[in-house]
């Protein structure tokens, strides 16, 4: 079945960076559109940034236009997203989504997506 797993959450200080991953298995990798999500306590869990299959096409949230990057290695079947000048505002779990889409198709509503990871934590201190 398909299974996606989120790391490199963590603990940091306003200004630093972190680099999230998401390994995905029992999927044809190239042939899915990924997302990234968070949801903060007492908060609706919002879509961050999703690209399409190949990665060439991407989409952000306006809150982290040139802060957040995402990217995917389809032949590590690993979708990335790079985090930089985090804010506490940015507090939240990550989730990582995957659902299969058309070429460049980018996906940014939560129902658009069919599977999805058990999430990591992001703290960011002030």
């Amino acid at each position: 079945q398909v299974r996606l797993v989120e790391s490199g959450g963590g603990l940091v200080q306003a200004g630093g960076s972190l680099r999230l991953s998401c390994a995905a298995s029992g999927l044809i990798f190239s042939t899915y559109a990924m997302g990234w999500f968070r949801q903060a306590p007492g908060k609706e869990r919002e879509f961050v940034a999703g690209l399409s299959r190949s990665g060439r096409t991407t989409r952000y949230v306006d809150s982290v236009k040139g802060r957040f990057t995402i990217s995917r290695d389809n032949a590590k079947s690993t979708v990335y997203l790079q985090i930089d000048s985090l804010k506490p505002s940015d507090t939240a779990v990550y989730y990582c989504a995957a659902v299969v889409a058309n070429t460049g198709v980018v996906v940014t509503t939560r129902a658009g997506y069919d599977y999805w990871g058990q999430g990591t934590q992001v703290t960011v201190s002030s």
